[in-house]
């Protein structure tokens, strides 16, 4: 080690004689090479600061006991155990001012020397001409390696030969120089060393010793393969050459199934060779049917192992140890027709085979003893007994019989046959675990039968109360039924409660319809599970988002109220169920909130429809009773059964108008009514004073009454001169009133409008005494409407 820092001393007393005149700082040496876990010395010039100075690697401050000050102008730090690929050492004043730093950087020598010898192909006998080392070593891409593949006989050690060169951590050497050396040093030992060499650094690895028989790799042997009806026979061979060589070999069989199910591993047989051969072996655990793949390897002693030989694959055969039935059976209930159908069940002698198989069927009922055969195929059958106890046997034949087995069938209500209670049932991650409660009578065991669609079935026996289904398909229901087994009979079967091998999540989850206003919205949605074994939803989140973020709500049903929301926005909302087993979400939907809330344009529509409905409604009525008011037609007194006229109070309650615009416009001011006839007839018959009646109806000349007088024969034909035509109603005014009824229109008629008498006229009518007298009451129609509406 001496030696290595010789350089380091002279630079440092150089440095010292030069700092006497150069205020200057700095570290040195500069970019080191360093092997990896060696130590190194780092020199820090500090003529340019006064005072104590610290390091730093990578950054990180180092303990002050690794620095040591030589005198006023220079320290040295000691780096130990150096590891890392690279490190950045600097020298900082005691202000943390940088005085100078360093790259240094390791190398490693090449370790994990391995050497073998072999052949170039597979054909070659005798000694092999290759040799191929491998090694490791600590390399940095981006620095180019060369290696050195040197060697050296045993009586000159420092004698060292090249055998060959590369870039990488691998080398093989194709000279011939190399097989005569290995023949004359066959049984001495060689040296080996590994030389690693770049532009900043060398390094040679520590010597690797061997016998050559110890790193030859001979050739993978020649193998083949034959199937017996129990075993497997293999035989192999070593090519021509490697057999004479005078060592112990051994062999290794390793044999597998060609497609590995779940917990087949590979299986390897040892065997040790001590002749010439030939060589073989036997396997006998194998599975009948299956296909195996056989490969071998051979060595010589302390030597490495040769490669693996190809693979040879063969199909064993049938094993008649290996058939096993399992013979079950399902029962159905008692049909219409009186019988059972009971499905017979199997575990089928694989595909693969080159054999086939007969199986035959017996139905044997046990009362009678008389049995029928059934031939079926495949690994099920089905076949039909009463409500009696059978028994069934199953005969499986190639040739000559393999196997036979029977199965009870108990009859309907039949007792003292045990049966299990109290079946619990649970999941977990695809498992189904099943426990039951023992029957009170002793069983041999319990048959398991497990479905999926009830026409798959899968059976066990098990000795125990309880049991686990895996294998199972994923999320599905299996309906599970435990059958106590005897030692000839079997009890009645329990079925227990549907169950899902593994709850899965939600269903889908759909947003159905989105009712949005200005500030709010309301979401429903519904979730379809379209899988049995789908999770129950114990809550519901919604998550809506604008541009300014997302926002959450749980609820527990499938409805939701949101509010709070900002008027002509554009939001996004779907839902997610959540159920313990998972979570599912639906789509999103997009919707976007109006500016004005829509409901309140609907109220104030309806509402304005309503007070416009009221005020036309009004309207309509007003000017309905205006009319009935203002044109009102005279009624038919005839028709009428008004006695008296209804008093002015009275007419204003009925028409709230007033029908006359100007009462002494009209035709008649004053009408009198048959009981004023009555009075002013009683008058006249009355007057002591022998006045006439034309007299004293004087102070009604200038009245709105009207007299006439005429006799009663010529009554009809006035009547029949005037201008309006009476009605047969109206006709009946002319009777008398002795024979009608009292009744204040009975004689009104109507009669033309005599011309207004003269005073003379009064007067010669007042000088006359007329014998009889009556009078007449005529009908006036008051100016309620239009002139040209009197009649």
């Amino acid at each position: 080690m001496f030696p290595f820092f010789v350089p380091f001393i002279i630079v440092f007393i150089s440095s010292i004689c030069k700092g006497q005149h150069d205020n200057t700082c700095n570290v040195f040496p500069k970019d080191q090479y360093i092997e990896v876990g060696s130590s190194t010395e780092i020199f820090c010039q500090t003529s340019c600061v006064n005072g104590k100075v610290f390091w730093t690697l990578n950054n990180e401050k180092k303990d002050e006991s690794l620095s040591k000050t030589i005198n006023s102008t220079h320290t040295v730090f000691l780096l130990r155990n150096f590891t890392s690929p690279s490190a950045t050492l600097q020298c900082h004043s005691a202000h943390k001012q940088v005085l100078g730093g360093t790259i240094i950087r390791a190398y490693s020598k090449p370790s994990n020397i391995s050497c073998h010898l072999h052949y170039k192909s597979q054909e070659d006998v005798g000694v092999p001409g290759h040799f191929t080392c491998r090694w490791e070593n600590q390399i940095n891409p981006s620095v180019k390696i060369n290696y050195t593949v040197l060697y050296a006989q045993p009586s000159s050690v420092n004698n060292w030969s090249e055998i060959c060169m590369s870039n990488v951590p691998q080398c093989t050497s194709k000279d011939d120089k190399l097989e005569r050396v290995i023949k004359i040093f066959w049984s001495n030992k060689f040296t080996v060393i590994i030389r690693a060499e770049t532009a900043a650094w060398e390094a040679d690895s520590d010597p690797y010793e061997f016998y050559s028989s110890h790193i030859w790799k001979i050739n993978y042997p020649e193998v083949a393969v034959t199937a017996f009806s129990e075993y497997l026979l293999v035989k192999w061979k070593l090519n021509q050459g490697q057999g004479r060589v005078p060592e112990k070999r051994h062999c290794q069989v390793k044999y597998t199934k060609a497609s590995l199910s779940k917990g087949d591993t590979s299986k390897v047989l040892d065997q040790y060779l001590y002749s010439e051969g030939p060589w073989n072996t036997t396997i006998e655990e194998v599975e009948s049917c299956m296909n195996y793949s056989i490969r071998m390897r051979c060595a010589l002693d302390n030597a490495p192992w040769s490669n693996w030989s190809p693979e040879t694959t063969l199909l064993t055969k049938l094993n008649k140890k290996h058939v096993m039935l399992h013979l079950w059976r399902k029962v159905t209930e008692l049909g219409k027709n009186g019988k059972r159908k009971v499905r017979v069940m199997w575990m089928d002698i694989p595909s693969t085979c080159k054999e086939t198989m007969n199986y035959t069927i017996k139905q044997i009922p046990l009362m009678t003893g008389n049995y029928t055969s059934t031939s079926c195929s495949g690994s099920t059958c089905d076949v039909d007994v009463d409500q009696h106890a059978h028994r069934i046997n199953l005969t499986v034949s190639h040739d000559e019989v393999f196997t036979e087995e029977s199965i009870y069938v108990p009859a309907i209500g039949e007792t003292g046959l045990p049966k299990v209670t109290d079946i619990q049932t649970s999941n977990d991650e695809g498992v189904i675990a099943v426990s039951w409660k023992a029957p009170i009578p002793p069983v041999r065991g319990y048959m398991i039968d497990w479905t999926q669609n009830g026409i798959q079935y899968y059976w066990r026996e098990s000795s125990f109360t309880n049991t686990t289904l895996d294998d199972l398909l994923d999320k599905k229901p299996y309906n599970i039924t435990i059958t106590p087994i005897l030692d000839d009979r079997t009890g009645h079967s329990t079925q227990a409660l549907q169950i899902c091998s593994r709850v899965g999540d939600p269903g889908h989850v759909e947003i159905k319809d989105v009712q949005f206003y200005d500030k709010s919205a309301n979401v429903s949605w519904e979730t379809k599970s379209h899988d049995a074994c789908s999770g129950a939803v114990i809550s519901y989140m919604v998550f809506y988002k604008d541009q300014n973020g997302q926002l959450n709500v749980t609820v527990d049903g499938n409805y939701v109220f949101l509010k709070d929301l900002t008027p002509d926005t554009q939001y996004t909302v779907y839902v997610e169920a959540k159920a313990h087993t998972g979570k599912t979400r639906s789509k999103e939907r997009i919707f976007r909130t109006t500016l004005f809330d829509p409901r309140l344009i609907i109220v104030l529509s309806i509402c304005g429809s309503i007070i416009i409905l009221l005020v036309l409604s009004l309207g309509l009525f007003c000017v309905i009773q205006w009319k009935k008011c203002s044109k009102k037609p005279v009624p038919n007194p005839g028709h009428s059964s008004v006695a008296t006229w209804l008093s002015q109070s009275q007419q204003k309650d009925v028409c709230p108008f007033q029908p006359y615009n100007n009462p002494s416009d009209g035709l008649v001011e004053r009408v009198y009514t048959e009981e004023t006839h009555e009075a002013f007839i009683s008058s006249i018959a009355a007057d002591s004073n022998g006045n006439t009646a034309m007299e004293q109806t004087q102070e009604y000349s200038d009245s709105t009454m009207t007299h006439v007088s005429a006799v009663e024969k010529n009554r009809q034909a006035e009547h029949a001169e005037t201008h309006f035509k009476s009605s047969p109603g109206e006709s009946a005014a002319f009777l008398s009133t002795e024979s009608r009824p009292v009744s204040p229109y009975r004689s009104q008629s109507f009669v033309e409008s005599p011309v207004p008498r003269t005073s003379k006229q009064r007067k010669q009518a007042s000088g006359k005494q007329p014998e009889k007298t009556t009078m007449k009451t005529i009908y006036v129609s008051l100016d309620m409407f239009e002139p040209a509406d009197v009649w």
